[in-house]
């Protein structure tokens, strides 16, 4: 399981969602936690690092950090409507 980090800017984006879409990215990230690779795209050049999570109503910059450190950190969340 990777251990999810993000910024405090990410952090109020996350909180200000409406209700569905937060609810849809609370699941999403659970998943991304078991399987950031299974679970987003390939971000340009940088794609086994940097990756994308696309959803309904939002969309996620990650950056996936391999084992031994296993983690995700969330670097943008943008609201799609």
């Amino acid at each position: 399981m990777y251990k999810l980090r993000y910024e405090k800017a990410a952090e109020v984006v996350w909180d200000s969602l409406p209700d569905d879409a937060r609810t849809e990215l609370d699941r999403a990230l659970i998943a991304v936690c078991e399987d950031p690779y299974g679970t987003t795209e390939p971000a340009g050049e940088d794609g086994d690092v940097k990756r994308i999570l696309t959803l309904r109503y939002t969309m996620c910059v990650l950056v996936a950090i391999q084992p031994p450190i296993q983690r995700v950190r969330i670097l943008h969340i943008s609201y799609l409507g």
